[in-house]
Order: structure tokens, then C-alpha cells, then sequence
């Protein structure tokens, strides 16, 4: 894609302007200051649960639960017993951890022709759960993943809470995986929508292959089986289970810098830990992978939890298979092999499972309450920890040693402890280099949380352009005073940076990106200016394909090695559909005055541009959207695709704006009737409102989004909506 970045202030051409709006302050009214004080933000979640590996302590988080399944909380700890490699080790830390219950609220199925309710962006303090279904389409068959689809949909429908931070990655996708972690409920859909199966994965159209009289390879070793065929077999199995195993690693190193309890449920038709020769260099590595992918998530304080996508399975004689042209013994091995096949391919998962603490849920058909049990299983559990022997990280002999793990408890009673299994003579400093330059980039780049060393402001707008096609338009805005300003002779001053942006498509695939130096020299009122308001950058990518997508961009200082990063999720229409849809919203705030004086063209003016009479907020930019209470935010938004009447050739359209502050309704504006005025492209309709913000309206994060009917069309695509966030400052 051609990629074009200038410094200069996205400007949108908006014509026609609609009526200001204020949202009241009485109580018992569409208000949202009522409202919106009576809103909490959550506890903050506790930073305890993270699991240590240092010379000085490592500690782990059991759980613990009587022979009932029902979790033990009053332990003390005299009464367990911890073991490294088989020897007891002195408790020095012990703790029980129970994390609040999370607020059950009464599903409501969504009404489809009704506007979505905008996500709200949690800050890690905030984060409850942090949760990653994994779908292993690498070795799903066709018949399993319409039932992961259906499961995983029931628990974004039902299950998902508000401070649970959730991503749906597929273990085909590409390297940005982390990116999907989010609280936006339209970029999850998006991502399960985009859950297929591979015709060239592990995994055939059924769970089981059928029998029949035909050299068929069924189980490596079967006495049937073609010695060409199993080694063929065997090694794509091989080969495609290792690529699920890496795909898991990659999500769990990621995990271990995002907040909350941390769950990886992976959704498989299993796995082989395996093969029918124990030492072959195909299991070999498979075991290795697993080994490995242990240790990190015990590091990460991951816990992976296993489902079985194929249920409760038949593994009898069923309908598809054939006992034509084979004796009833073979017929009988046949089946032998198959049942053999299945428990095989579960002990991989079971061993995931098991040597992280976690579950692993197989032969039930009900996969949405598998999900539901694995996610509330992390409630509550043991911090216990002992301070481990020098012999623990000796590396003397060239070979670092896996040491197991164990837990007895001394109290009488039957008990069930579920726990991590070990970790290598490695300490989590060793393990985990420290990242410097460019390598620290692409990490802030894609944490789901922007680095803040730099205040960085992300602004992505979806537009559509008669010549470009579709477009994202972004606004990246910089606080230029945490950046390193060189003096330099004559007066001028010069700061020297790195910039890159990556679009990411879905499920992480990177479908743009750029990457480059760039040096500001300014002097006198300019660089006094930008010091004081900032300074903000045009990125314009086209985009050839829609879909949903993210912009991530990040800039380094390279003299202070601070880092700023920032991304927004962007959904991408297929305007030849002809769907009635929206371009993103801009919006600016200007004075009661200026707006009284019929000046709303604001929106086309520079932001960094001075206004002589002072009225001008740079803050207040549609960059920065930080409004102090009492402006009139101006806004504006194009409407593509509506119908139009067929004697007037005018669209019938109705908009109407809502405020949601912590995702409750604060404010919500009348329907209006939209007038299109004269417009020459009839396809792509300018609108602009505005809505004078309370005198009385709390500090604090905002959503405005607006809403778009179509009186000519019909069903559900009769209703758009898009929404941008914004702050109330003091």
C-alpha cells in the first residue's frame, strides 16, 4: 500500500450543519451529570498474582480445593508442604488470594437493528480478567469449528464482563496476535467472524476419518497402515502441532506484562504428545515445544486451560464407515485404532493443562459451558513461595535443569491440588532480556496498552474517497516537551525521532506498515508554540480490502530512550454492498461565541493555528478532544450509501447523538430530520451538529456516538452508528 505521512492537520470538507444540542442537568432527565456521578470505577485489581522465579524466591499459585471441588481458603501454612525436585523447601511467602466476584447481570439477547452500545476503555488498574480464547484452527476440523464458533459467540454474548480484558486469536494468524486484546466487543466479532476451517491443517471434515476397505493411513503403527503414508502423516501431524505450540507460546510471552488473572483457553481437536515411536525426532520435538511453552506460561502466571472441540464423541461403528473388503478382526483393529487415536491426541492437552494448574475440560458437548468453567476457575488460589537452593540456577554443566514442582497438604482429608509443574534453572531476569532501540518499539507497539513515556493521541477515521477509494485517515498527535530539543546555533532547535505505524488486518496479519527518522528544526514563536500545544501528524493509508483494522503507531525518543505508543480499532465497510454506513467522526470544541456567530468552519481550521481574540483551545482539537465543560463541540461525519427517494431523488435519513460516560447512556439527543441540501455526490453525504456540553458535567472519559436511519431501506441494515471518545477537563 502507498503510504503518504505528512505533518499537517486532517481536514475534512463538511458543508451542511445541524442543530446544537445540550445535554440538561435536571435530575430524573436525559442527563447524563445525574447519572454519571453516581457511576464507580472498579476496584483496582491486585498486582500479587505473578508468579516468581529469582535467586531469592520463587512462587507459585496453587489451587487448592477439597474432595468436592470446592475451593479450601483457610490453610495456614504449616499445613502444606512444598517440594523442588522431590526435596521440601522452607515456605517463606503465603498467601490466600480470592479476586471479587464478577457482576452477573441478567443476559439480555441484543436487538440487531439497534445501535450498539460503545465499548468502554479500561486502564490496566482496571482489568479484572485477562482472557485469550486461542482457536486452534491448525488442527480443528470442519465439523468442530462451527461448534467453537457457536461457543466462543455464547460466551462474548453471555459470559464476557465489563474489567475482562478478552482476545480471539487463531493459532494460523500472524505476529501481531497481542493486538486483539480488547474490551471493544465489534473488533471480537470481527475476529471470530474471521474463524474458518483449513482444508490443509491437521484437522479433516470430520473429527474421525471413516473406515473403510481403502489403504488409509488411521493410526501410525497399525498393521493396515502404508509405512510411507504413516511417515507422511505423521510428520505434518508433527509439523502442524508444533505450529500450534509456537502460536500458544507466543500469546502466553506476551501475556506477561498485561494486568489482571491471565487464562489462555485453547479450543482444539488435540494433539498427540506422541507418536507411535516414542523416540522419533518429530515427538521429540513436540515434547520439547510443550516443555517450553510450560515454563514460559509458569512465568508469565498464565494458566491454560483445555477444550475439546469434538465433545462427547462415538467411537463405535458409525454411518460413515465401511467394513467392505476386511475381516471382522481388521474391522475390529480398525476400531481399536481410532479409539486409541482420540486418547492420544487428548494427552497433549491433558499435559498442557495439567503442568500450568489449569483444567483440561474433554468429552462434553456443551463447549460454551466448558469456557464458562475454565474462566471461572480463576477466582481464587494460594501464593506460596520458598527461597530456592544456589543449585537451583547452577549452569556449570552446560545443561539447564528442569525442576519439578509438587504440593502435599498436611491437613487430614482428601484434597486435590492443581499447580505448576516446574520451571528451568533460570532465573525470569535471564529469560526475559532486557529490549532496547527498535526491538522496545515493537513491543509498546503491540501491548494492548500504549506506552505513555510519550503522550502520544491516536486519532483513526474511516472515510471513503471518489478517487482513493477507502482510506483510514489519522490524526497522530504529540506532546512535543517529552520529547529532547538540541540548541543549535541561530536560535533553532532540533529533535530527532522514530515513528512507525502498523496496520494490522485481522487476527494480528500485518497488512501495512512504515518505519523512519525523522528531525523538527523550529525556532522562535513556532517551537515556543509546539512545546506548549503540541504538534500532530497526517497518516493516510488506503485500504484495498474491508475488514476490521487497527492502526499502531509508536515514537521513540532516541536521546532519553522514552516511548510513546497509541492504536485504534477501525472497521472498513464494503461500500459495494451498498450498505447504508458512516465515515468516522471529527470533531473540535469552539467557545458559546464563536459558534453563535456561525462559525463552525472551525473544523477546517489548523489546530496549531493562533487565534487573535484567545478563543482558540489547542486541547480542543480534533486531535486532542479535550473540552472543558460549557464548549460547543462541533462535529461532523459523512453518510454513504442512503437511499434515495425515487421522485425527489433525496434521502430520508434521521440522526441522532448519544454521550455515554463508563459505558452508561448520560445523554440522548432528539431524532432529526437530515437535510442534504444541495450536495453534488449523493453517495457520500457531509454532515456536521454540534452539542453544547454542561456546565455542571464531571471530569472524566466520554463517548459520543451518532446514529443514522434510513427511512427508505429495509431490516437491519436500516440503522449505522459510529462514536468517538473524547475528555471533560477541568
Amino acid at each position: 500500500m502507498k503510504r503518504i505521512l505528512i505533518a499537517l492537520t486532517l481536514i475534512f470538507q463538511l458543508s451542511i450543519s445541524g442543530n446544537a444540542q445540550v445535554p440538561k442537568e435536571k435530575r430524573g432527565t436525559q442527563s447524563g451529570d445525574s447519572k454519571a456521578e453516581k457511576a464507580h470505577d472498579p476496584a483496582p485489581a491486585s498486582d500479587d498474582d505473578v508468579v516468581r522465579i529469582t535467586t531469592n524466591l520463587v512462587q507459585v499459585d496453587p489451587v487448592i480445593t477439597d474432595g468436592k471441588g470446592r475451593p479450601v481458603t483457610d490453610l495456614r501454612p504449616d499445613e502444606v508442604q512444598i517440594f523442588e525436585d522431590g526435596k521440601p523447601q522452607q515456605i517463606t511467602n503465603f498467601s490466600y488470594i480470592k479476586l471479587d466476584a464478577p457482576v452477573v447481570t441478567k443476559f439480555v439477547r441484543p436487538d440487531k437493528n439497534a445501535p450498539p452500545v460503545p465499548p468502554v476503555r479500561l486502564r490496566p488498574d482496571q482489568v479484572r480478567r485477562t482472557i485469550a480464547l486461542v482457536v486452534d484452527d491448525l488442527g480443528l476440523s470442519f465439523e468442530s469449528t462451527y461448534y467453537v464458533r457457536e461457543a466462543v459467540k455464547k460466551f462474548l454474548d453471555q459470559q464476557m464482563q465489563p474489567n475482562d480484558l478478552v482476545a480471539i486469536v487463531r493459532t494460523s494468524g500472524g505476529v501481531g496476535a497481542l493486538q486483539q486484546f480488547t474490551t471493544d466487543k465489534r473488533q471480537l466479532y470481527a475476529a471470530l467472524d474471521k474463524v474458518r476451517w483449513i482444508a490443509n491443517s491437521r484437522g479433516g471434515v470430520a473429527a474421525f476419518a471413516p473406515i473403510n476397505g481403502e489403504a488409509t493411513t488411521v493410526r501410525a503403527g497399525s498393521v493396515f497402515d502404508d509405512v510411507r503414508d504413516v511417515d507422511a502423516n505423521q510428520y505434518r501431524t508433527n509439523l502442524f502441532t508444533v505450529g500450534t505450540l509456537g502460536a500458544v507460546n507466543y500469546i502466553v510471552r506476551g501475556l506477561r506484562d498485561l494486568p489482571g488473572r491471565k487464562s489462555v483457553v485453547l479450543l482444539s481437536d488435540g494433539f498427540p504428545m506422541f507418536s507411535n515411536q516414542s523416540e522419533s525426532s518429530g515427538s521429540a520435538r513436540v515434547f520439547a515445544a510443550l516443555q517450553t511453552l510450560t515454563d514460559m506460561a509458569n512465568r508469565a502466571s498464565v494458566v491454560i486451560y483445555t477444550v475439546d472441540a469434538r465433545g462427547l464423541p462415538t467411537l463405535g461403528f458409525q454411518a460413515a464407515d465401511s467394513a467392505n473388503g476386511m475381516t471382522s478382526p481388521e474391522f475390529q483393529q480398525r476400531l481399536s485404532a481410532r479409539s486409541l487415536d482420540f486418547f492420544d491426541s487428548q494427552n497433549g492437552m491433558n499435559y498442557m493443562a495439567q503442568q500450568t494448574g489449569g483444567l483440561s475440560i474433554r468429552n462434553t458437548n456443551d463447549l460454551g459451558g466448558g469456557i464458562k468453567r475454565a474462566i471461572e476457575d480463576l477466582g481464587s488460589y494460594y501464593l506460596i513461595g520458598y527461597r530456592p537452593d544456589e543449585s537451583t540456577f547452577d549452569e556449570k554443566s552446560g545443561k539447564r535443569k528442569f525442576h519439578k514442582l509438587s504440593l502435599k497438604v498436611l491437613r487430614p482429608g482428601k484434597f486435590n491440588v492443581r499447580m505448576r509443574s516446574g520451571f528451568f534453572g533460570i532465573t525470569d531476569e535471564d529469560a526475559q532480556p532486557s529490549l532496547v532501540g527498535m526491538n522496545r518499539m515493537v513491543v509498546a507497539l503491540i501491548s494492548p496498552f500504549g506506552s505513555s513515556d510519550i503522550h502520544v493521541r491516536l486519532t483513526s477515521l474511516y472515510a471513503n474517497d471518489p478517487k482513493m477509494g477507502s482510506i483510514m485517515r489519522s490524526i497522530l498527535h504529540v506532546k512535543a516537551s517529552d520529547l529532547t530539543f538540541k540548541e543549535e546555533v541561530g536560535g533553532w532547535h532540533t529533535a530527532v525521532f522514530d515513528i512507525m505505524a502498523y496496520t494490522f488486518g485481522d487476527n494480528g496479519i500485518i497488512v501495512d506498515r512504515m518505519a523512519r527518522k525523522h528531525t523538527m528544526r523550529v525556532k522562535g514563536t513556532a517551537y515556543e508554540r509546539i512545546l506548549r500545544d503540541g504538534f500532530t501528524y497526517n497518516i493516510t493509508v488506503p485500504v484495498k480490502k474491508p475488514g476490521a483494522y487497527q492502526l499502531r503507531t509508536a515514537l521513540r525518543d532516541p536521546p532519553s530512550g522514552r516511548i510513546g505508543s497509541a492504536s485504534q480499532f477501525i472497521e472498513v465497510p464494503d461500500i459495494k454492498k451498498k450498505r447504508l454506513t458512516l465515515s468516522g467522526i471529527i470533531m473540535r470544541g469552539v467557545s458559546q461565541h464563536l459558534y453563535q456567530k456561525g462559525e463552525s468552519s472551525v473544523l477546517t481550521q489548523q489546530d496549531n493555528s493562533d487565534d487573535a481574540g484567545g478563543q482558540q483551545d489547542p486541547k480542543a482539537s480534533p486531535a486532542v478532544r479535550q473540552f472543558h465543560s460549557g464548549l460547543v463541540m462541533v462535529y461532523g461525519f459523512q453518510v454513504y450509501n442512503a437511499r434515495l427517494d425515487k421522485t425527489t431523488q433525496k434521502p430520508q435519513l434521521l440522526t441522532q447523538v448519544r454521550l455515554f460516560r463508563n459505558g452508561q447512556e448520560v445523554f440522548s439527543g432528539r431524532e432529526t430530520a437530515f437535510d442534504a441540501g444541495n450536495q453534488a455526490d449523493a453517495k457520500r453525504l457531509a454532515a456536521t451538529g454540534a452539542i453544547q456540553l454542561g456546565t455542571e458535567m464531571p471530569p472524566g472519559e466520554y463517548v459520543l456516538q451518532v446514529i443514522v436511519t434510513d427511512l427508505m431501506a429495509t431490516g437491519k441494515h436500516r440503522v449505522t452508528s459510529q462514536w468517538i471518545d473524547f475528555d471533560v477537563v477541568k
